[in-house]
């Protein structure tokens, strides 16, 4: 029979590395998302204001950055 001392150091080992293990595929996750999804900038939103017909002014980029930062 096992003792139950090696059960549980047998345990905490597991818990230990699925964390590690879990904290580098989140890690990894995170970074393949805002490679592919980059967080907008004033750049962007000028482009995209631009691309939808409307003329940017420094006051509406601002604006709109301000507005996209108070709704997270």
């Amino acid at each position: 029979m096992v003792s139950l001392g090696i059960v549980i150091v047998i345990a905490v080992i597991a818990v230990l590395l699925g964390a590690v293990g879990g904290f580098f595929l989140a890690r990894k996750y995170m970074q393949d998302y805002l490679k592919k999804n980059p967080p907008v900038n004033e750049d962007t939103l000028r482009s995209m204001m631009m691309s939808m017909g409307q003329k940017p002014s420094e006051k509406k980029i601002r604006q709109m950055m301000q507005q996209m930062k108070n709704q997270k």
